[in-house]
């Protein structure tokens, strides 16, 4: 059996790092909820590798009420105190905080485009950048799209959405396609 050819960071990655890659990465995403889930963990992940993250996922999934932005918004300070104490979750103080500070943000958001989605993708023009890149050196970590999320994001109250964590983001949820022209999975326009 020929082993699939996929992008080099997930070549020799755990089966988990595999699934992601070959299932969800770069994969456009249109449901709110999957939005805050992954602006979510794309936040925890800083400083992190994202398989850190990904071991965590079901944790978060349960410790954040599977990731009900509208309960999520309405967490008290004990709630926060408790998740700090979660070993199933990213364990900082800043990181917790800002998911409920997001979640309000992210509902405010809504309110003024109908949905997470309708003002996500307005980043690039309601359609995903295909790139064509021939090996993951080429890929860069943030691009003016990027910049330009993560200025409005922060504009409007969200936290842990810099540049280079917005363009993880693009990335994951198919904003962005960067799968190198040599993977599976890598689909031309």
């Amino acid at each position: 059996m020929t082993e699939k050819t996929r992008c080099g960071w997930a070549t020799h990655a755990s089966p988990l790092d595999q699934q992601y890659h070959d299932e969800e990465w770069g994969r456009p995403v249109h449901d709110d909820r999957v939005w805050f889930e992954f602006l979510t963990l794309e936040g925890a992940q800083a400083g992190l590798s994202w398989s850190t993250i990904l071991n965590k996922r079901e944790g978060y999934r349960q410790a954040f009420d599977d990731f009900d932005y509208h309960k999520i918004a309405q967490y008290s300070a004990a709630k926060q105190q408790q998740l700090k104490d979660n070993p199933n979750i990213i364990r900082n103080t800043l990181k917790i905080k800002s998911t409920v500070t997001n979640a309000q943000a992210f509902l405010q958001v809504q309110a003024e485009f109908g949905s997470f989605n309708e003002y996500i993708w307005r980043f690039v023009g309601g359609q995903p950048i295909i790139n064509h890149w021939r090996t993951m050196a080429e890929v860069p970590v943030s691009t003016p799209e990027s910049d330009a999320l993560s200025k409005d994001l922060k504009k409007r109250g969200f936290k842990f959405v810099g540049t280079t964590i917005c363009y993880a983001l693009m990335q994951a949820t198919g904003l962005v396609n960067d799968h190198t022209t040599d993977c599976f999975c890598y689909q031309p326009e």
